[in-house]
């Protein structure tokens, strides 16, 4: 069992990843299903496919104990806006990890939503476009 802790990203480490695509050997439609996810999308754990995803880094800062809540918004984007911007200091960006599709090489930030009563995983494919610091 692998438990090394994933390499902590910057906003230059994330973009170079997701800059890396391997779009030749990506397998189109892909069985990860994942690729509509541009926005924040809820994802059970059933339909996460797990045998795909590889955990290839974290945005959570292990030094941080809670990471800001504060979102990052400049052009009036909302959180599930499929334009809005991959802040890595801000929520929920702050709070995510990722992850690669051994089929469609897409990357991948993944992070849980805890709310009085309930547990809510989301996903969202990372346009490497929309990274800033």
């Amino acid at each position: 069992m692998n438990t090394t802790s994933p390499p902590l990203l910057d906003a230059a480490g994330l973009k170079q990843l997701a800059t890396t695509r391997d779009e030749a050997s990506a397998v189109t439609p892909c069985p990860c299903r994942l690729q509509a996810a541009t926005a924040w999308e809820s994802i059970t754990e059933e339909r996460w496919p797990e045998a795909l995803m590889q955990r290839v880094g974290t945005l959570r800062d292990p030094e941080l104990h809670e990471p800001t809540f504060e979102e990052w918004h400049p052009a009036g984007t909302r959180y599930d806006s499929p334009d809005a911007p991959i802040s890595v200091a801000h929520f929920p960006y702050n709070r995510c990890d990722v992850y690669r599709c051994a089929s469609c090489t897409r990357l991948v930030l993944r992070y849980t939503e805890f709310g009085g009563y309930y547990v809510d995983h989301r996903v969202r494919v990372v346009d490497p476009a929309l990274i800033t610091g």
